[in-house]
């Protein structure tokens, strides 16, 4: 791990990303309002300059790195609590619990992630909240899959057989014996599902199904920058970086931790 510069690096600007998107809108301008004249070029005030409606674009940087890393988060802990609920009770459940379960997330599997939310986006309605709900119900399925692996590859261990057969109940078996085996691989995992929650959430708001206006979003920003990219290249370029470098952050960090969790994979 030491020697891993990229995971590292990731580390560095998630860092700094974090600390952009809390603190980021308070030192700057209101993101939602005017503050100078339009399409202004970069100045000690205007540190990147003003889109086309005079806001200062830093400060709408600031709050669409906010409102994705919320979003990335919020949906990778709901899918994270389904997932492993799920999972576990994929492999302990009663059959009829079991069964109609792992049936129910085989066929979530049928819809395309986006497509799906997409939809729900559209029955529910547009903004912040159902983009969380709509990411959320696509994103538990695949952590369900793989934690009910993970637990049946644990259930056949030595370890556990043992433990099973001194008579420990099932609720402290998954609570000593699977959970603490799962959090390195669910960690390593979150990080890239977190990176494909937010070009997800991106990609909606791009469309303009996601994040409504006056409210930054980097995928609003891009939309809202297309028609000028001739003329104003920078509109368009600056959220295309971070949400570039984002996305590339967070698989070199899932990577890291993935190796770090399973030495084989060194």
């Amino acid at each position: 791990m030491r020697r891993d510069w990229l995971f590292w690096a990731g580390v560095g600007y998630l860092t700094l990303l974090v600390l952009f998107a809390v603190f980021g809108p308070m030192l700057r301008y209101d993101p939602n309002t005017p503050v100078g004249r339009p399409f202004l070029e970069p100045s000690a005030q205007f540190w990147l300059g003003t889109d086309q409606q005079g806001r200062d674009i830093v400060a709408r940087l600031a709050a669409g790195a906010r409102v994705s890393l919320i979003v990335g988060l919020t949906v990778q802990a709901v899918s994270l609590l389904v997932g492993v609920v799920v999972g576990v009770l994929g492999v302990f459940g009663p059959r009829w619990v079991a069964g109609p379960l792992m049936r129910l997330t085989d066929a979530m599997f049928a819809f395309p992630d986006i497509l799906l939310a997409i939809l729900i986006v559209g029955a529910v309605g547009m903004g912040l909240l159902p983009v969380v709900v709509a990411l959320s119900i696509t994103a538990w399925p695949a952590v369900a899959r793989l934690v009910r692996t993970q637990v049946a590859s644990i259930k056949d261990r030595e370890f556990f057989v043992a433990s099973q057969a001194l008579g420990a109940p099932t609720h402290h078996l998954v609570l000593r014996h699977v959970l603490p085996h799962l959090w390195g691989i669910l960690l390593a995992v979150s990080m890239v599902d977190v990176a494909g929650t937010i070009l997800a959430e991106s990609a909606l708001s791009f469309l303009g199904i996601g994040v409504q206006a006056p409210d930054a979003s980097w995928g609003s920003m891009i939309n809202a920058g297309r028609p000028e990219m001739v003329s104003h290249p920078l509109l368009i370029l600056w959220p295309c970086l971070l949400l570039s470098a984002t996305i590339f952050a967070l698989n070199f960090v899932g990577d890291g931790l993935r190796t770090l969790a399973d030495p084989r994979s060194r």
